[in-house]
């Protein structure tokens, strides 16, 4: 009772609403599965008026895993399986159906697409070792859900946009391309990630330890044959070049790429990463490093008159989503509202 009165407190604050799941059990026998072979989750909010023909398509986030071990953790989470998956969401920020709140896209079909496969949604490995019974088939789950949306009405979308956050931003980078290929042709088709843009950084101790991560994620999920070819051919699977908005002091790569816990044996980094107050002046020294380093690699993309950029300095990581999406109090920056 306690937890349904806590969620209906932020469904009211945030001008939010509760959306049920719709567990895709035809996607078994094509073998789309989370890591335990449970069938994949999405959450559908049916768009009205104007919108009933434009669809916002939104990939939860949830980390990797990059081997055995951590991808058997995984499988007991709700990262890696939909069994223990809530009944409802509460669909808010980009995805609300309030125009006060989320004018842009409050009548549109809007959709969440469950994280369960732990490499956002490209692995895809036939055989399965019967002593862990570990699934490695996020690109078919990523398949098997567009397919059934198309059935529910996005063949006729008009526009459609792939979105996401964190892991679920890094999808909608590398799903990009075929989402638009799965579409109609006639229709206006944008991407968009919040919190995806994952740099390639030594961290504190100098190692390059989230390259040697990415690179093992690939080679588990055997997810290189599903990344962008245009990108793999230009260095390792796991480096593949991004895009998206961001924070350029993003909370979560300064605790895991730039000072991940193995690099920081002693803990001296603990309090900072809590809270950047804390940080001594060699620490603000090093995210300042690592600031110029997440600019410079957006730099290298290159222009391009189809892409754009929302960079700020918020200390977070994933912002679309929240109640400070065009929330009552959010700060404005030239009359626009700035999500931190």
């Amino acid at each position: 009772m306690l937890q349904i009165f806590v969620y209906m407190l932020i469904v009211l604050r945030t001008k939010a609403v509760l959306v049920d799941r719709t567990f895709l059990q035809n996607a078994v026998a094509k073998g789309a599965v989370c890591l335990d072979g449970t069938p994949p989750v999405y959450h559908l909010d049916r768009g009205s008026e104007a919108g009933i023909n434009s669809w916002l398509v939104h990939i939860e986030g949830g980390g990797w895993c990059n081997n055995i071990t951590t991808c058997l953790a995984h499988k007991n989470l709700k990262k890696g399986s939909s069994k223990d998956m809530a009944k409802q969401l509460v669909f808010s920020g980009i995805l609300g159906n309030e125009p006060k709140f989320n004018p842009d896209f409050y009548n549109w079909n809007r959709i969440k697409v469950r994280y369960c496969d732990g490499a956002s949604f490209t692995g895809d490995v036939e055989e399965v070792d019967p002593a862990t019974k570990l699934y490695f088939r996020g690109a078919r789950i990523f398949l098997a859900v567009m397919e059934e949306l198309l059935e529910k009405g996005m063949k006729n979308a008009e526009n459609a946009i792939l979105s996401g956050s964190s892991a679920g931003g890094l999808t909608s980078i590398l799903h990009c391309d075929n989402f638009r290929s799965l579409v109609p042709k006639g229709a206006k088709v944008k991407c968009t990630s919040d919190a995806g843009y994952f740099i390639n950084v030594k961290d504190i101790s100098g190692a390059s330890y989230i390259e040697d991560y990415y690179n093992n994620v690939v080679m588990t999920h055997g997810a290189a044959k599903n990344l962008p070819s245009s990108c793999t051919s230009k260095g390792k699977p796991g480096l593949t070049p991004l895009f998206v908005t961001n924070s350029a002091y993003d909370s979560w790569q300064i605790r895991n790429i730039l000072a991940p816990n193995i690099s920081d044996p002693n803990h001296t980094w603990l309090n900072c990463k809590r809270n950047i107050s804390n940080c001594s002046p060699s620490q603000f020294q090093k995210i300042q490093g690592f600031r110029l380093a997440f600019i410079n690699a957006l730099k290298g993309i290159g222009a391009s008159t189809s892409r754009g950029y929302y960079i700020n300095s918020c200390y977070t990581h994933g912002q679309t989503e929240g109640e400070t999406w065009f929330g009552t109090h959010s700060p404005v920056l030239n009359n626009k509202v700035n999500v931190c």
